[in-house]
């Protein structure tokens, strides 16, 4: 299925809803919240505030429910480790249990197959397109953005337009992931972009070809082992970062114009990627985890991700519905940008981890740290 998104991006996963106004389930939301305020708090893993714009919407959530403190861990963490921590605290109902998550898609069901998230339909579930959610509940898409460059133009004089571009002598000692390709998403679906690039669009080989990838850019000096953040942007550490475009959007606000940086959303092999909600099936705090994700797809939590150069997933509905302000479309990338995004699906996202994450030392031999 292909449909034309608001933002003009072609895209295969998310189905178009036809909506004229809006037909929400009802949750008592007050008694919700006595029940959440009564826990008193809600522990969250892997939400940098500079994450799509995460340190303004976990601020809307304590300003609107007051009286849950929110406990957050680890804020660098992946989405396997997002995962393993839900593992390691199974029977722990102290403050290292996460409550909810927040991981890449391909997550979402291996998550549930391990029984370690449980059912929760918000009251706007069905303005949450089908093919991005669980049927059951278990999990549900929340926004998704693409893969693309953040270029330091203090330091590299012409940025890379396109993956191929990565292995050329003058970008030497400059090209970074945005995490450990062995356990965060965000850096596995750079490898897979990558491939992609590389590969002519073959969707299925993207894995192997862009460890491939991966390799050339490693033998030719140009790949950094370390996990690219934006201090090491502007440091000059890692000049060349491989990140979704809403960190690379937030990054560049952050910097103020030093250093001046460029974005560039590839040529080729642009990979789009959506990220799921879930609550821990043994979650300390199971009606904050609840409270937290009617917060989150109400329109003021979509709106909050907007704000943070997130694709939030309902945006559909609400555009339908014109409660999507102008300056916030405004300040997205133009939409052209995004006219060759792909959406892969689980099973080709699944294949791809397993890929990725099982040869990177065997085929790339770089321990990203």
């Amino acid at each position: 299925m292909s449909i034309k998104t608001s933002f003009g991006a072609s895209v295969s996963m998310l189905a178009v809803l036809a909506v004229s106004a809006p037909a929400f389930a009802q949750t008592d939301l007050t008694a919700l919240y006595e029940a959440a305020k009564a826990e008193g708090q809600l522990t969250t893993i892997a939400l940098p505030h500079s994450w799509c714009g995460y340190g303004a919407v976990i601020e809307g959530f304590k300003a609107k429910y007051p009286g849950i403190a929110v406990n957050e861990l680890n804020p660098d963490a992946g989405s396997a480790d997002e995962i393993e921590a839900i593992k390691a605290n199974k029977g722990n109902t102290g403050p290292q249990a996460p409550d909810v998550i927040d991981v890449g898609l391909s997550f979402g069901p291996s998550a549930k197959a391990e029984a370690l998230i449980q059912p929760y339909k918000v009251s706007t579930w069905d303005s949450i397109p089908a093919d991005a959610k669980d049927e059951e509940g278990y999990w549900y898409g929340d926004y998704y953005g693409v893969m693309s460059f953040l270029v330091n133009k203090d330091l590299v004089e012409t940025a890379p337009a396109d993956w191929a571009d990565l292995v050329k002598p003058e970008y030497a000692a400059s090209v970074a992931l945005a995490g450990d390709p062995r356990a965060s998403n965000q850096a596995i679906q750079g490898v897979f972009a990558a491939g992609l690039g590389a590969n002519g669009g073959d969707i299925d080989a993207a894995g192997q070809a862009g460890l491939e990838a991966f390799a050339a850019i490693n033998k030719a000096g140009n790949f950094v082992p370390v996990i690219g953040k934006a201090a090491s942007v502007a440091q000059g550490t890692t000049p060349i970062l491989i990140a979704w475009d809403y960190n690379l959007l937030a990054f560049r606000d952050g910097f103020q114009g030093n250093p001046e940086v460029e974005i560039v959303v590839p040529a080729t092999g642009v990979v789009a990627g959506v990220y799921v909600q879930a609550i821990s099936a043994y979650a300390p705090h199971p009606n904050a985890a609840k409270l937290w994700m009617e917060y989150l797809y109400s329109d003021e939590g979509q709106l909050g991700w907007l704000k943070g150069y997130c694709h939030p997933i309902r945006f559909n509905d609400m555009a339908a519905r014109g409660v999507i302000p102008q300056d916030l479309l405004d300040a997205l990338p133009p939409a052209e940008a995004y006219a060759k995004a792909v959406f892969p699906t689980i099973d080709q996202q699944n294949a791809a981890k397993a890929i990725i994450t099982g040869q990177w030392d065997a085929v790339v031999g770089a321990n990203v740290e």
